[in-house]
């Protein structure tokens, strides 16, 4: 089964350091971070890799010119600099062959049980799957009474109202009927259209998830990586 990493959009917000390098060649520890995604697919036993690239694809190029994963087949696939994430999906349809893939974006990592997942979509009969999650939040969350006293305090708890998409998708090669151009938003028609029409699935992931949007974001990676507490590390 394919893996395909999207890998070609601007990360403005991490412009600090995406301004010479795309966002999955940003470093977690001594190796970027589409480094640490691919080895943990390869946990899962997964090798066949898409990575579809735009904004400074030849840093990415040139990083796999001279970087070599074992048992790994890794193809880059220039996607367009302007192309957005349903965009980049279609021009990689001649390249899939299977009726399954996976799917993710190149900035985020987790510890996500990949079989489990796939079992999961399998089972819910559904084109798309993905991984929904409830990331920390940045502040301490407190219950008050109308007369003031708090009656619960949590320490920057798991968000405990709302889902979010966390990537790690498993699809169908049906979603590429839901793919217009390269101007179409996986987020957006596509995705919309099948969660009316019952097709679309999320299976909730109540560990670790972090991406990598900001400065903080990168930094407290770092932190774990560094302090061997990184739940994404099964290799």
């Amino acid at each position: 089964m394919k893996v395909v990493i999207l890998c070609g959009g601007l990360g403005t917000r991490l412009s600090e350091e995406t301004k010479t390098k795309p966002k999955p060649m940003v470093k977690v520890g001594s190796k970027p971070i589409i480094w640490h995604l691919i080895k943990y697919y390869q946990y899962y036993g997964f090798n066949d890799f898409l990575l579809a690239t735009g904004y400074k694809s030849n840093v990415l190029k040139k990083y796999f010119e001279n970087t070599k994963i074992k048992k790994s087949n890794i193809k880059l696939v220039y996607t367009g600099k302007e192309t957005l994430t349903g965009g980049r999906l279609l021009r990689l349809k001649k390249l899939i062959n299977d009726d399954e893939f996976l799917m993710t974006y190149g900035d985020g990592l987790s510890n996500v049980n990949l079989k489990k997942l796939i079992s999961f979509h399998r089972d819910s009969k559904s084109i798309v799957t993905l991984t929904a999650v409830r990331p920390p939040v940045r502040f301490g969350e407190i219950t008050l009474s109308l007369k003031g006293k708090i009656n619960q305090f949590k320490e920057k708890p798991q968000s405990s109202k709302n889902w979010i998409n966390g990537g790690f998708f498993v699809m169908n090669k049906l979603i590429f009927d839901y793919i217009k151009n390269d101007k179409t938003i996986l987020e957006k028609k596509p995705l919309e259209t099948l969660a009316r029409k019952k097709k679309l699935s999320g299976y909730k992931h109540y560990s670790f998830w972090q991406c990598m949007d900001t400065m903080r974001d990168k930094n407290y990676l770092n932190k774990l990586w560094k302090e061997n507490k990184s739940p994404w590390k099964k290799w």
